[in-house]
């Protein structure tokens, strides 16, 4: 956030990339995605709104669909899984230029790990083999007697 003055509060951004969802080649929708800040925003709706926020290291996987009628008009959608509870998938519908989007995204979110030294057991939830012998995590073998 940036300076108040007078009450306001002024954003501080640099958004890298924005976009609307299109209907054929225009972007003609109340949906409007943003990356900017480390940070993906979901904004939609008209008469009632609704704002998603996603940081973008917590992105786990992206897959781009691009359906025949998608291709004909040069757009895609991008599906994200995310370790966020409020949004595990965030679909970017029908956006332009969607592979090179793709790319961005992905070579962002693996920034944002680097910068925030997020390895891929903190994302991917997966448990470390524990020795049976070994119960308090402290890496040495215990001395229970277990008969």
């Amino acid at each position: 956030m940036g300076k108040a003055e007078n009450g306001e509060i002024r954003e501080v951004t640099a958004n890298i990339w924005e976009d609307r969802k299109h209907h054929l080649w225009f972007p003609i929708s109340f949906t409007k995605y943003t990356v900017g800040n480390g940070r993906l925003y979901v904004n939609s709706g008209f008469l009632s709104s609704r704002e998603d926020e996603c940081l973008l290291y917590r992105i786990t996987d992206i897959t781009l669909y691009r359906s025949l009628p998608q291709r004909i008009f040069g757009t895609g959608t991008i599906e994200l899984h995310t370790k966020d509870r409020s949004t595990p998938v965030i679909r970017l519908e029908n956006i332009a230029k969607s592979a090179q989007v793709k790319r961005v995204l992905s070579d962002l979110i693996e920034k944002e790990r680097e910068d925030k030294k997020v390895v891929g057991r903190d994302m991917y939830g997966a448990v470390s083999h524990i020795d049976p012998v070994e119960f308090d995590g402290d890496g040495d073998m215990d001395d229970h007697n277990f008969n």
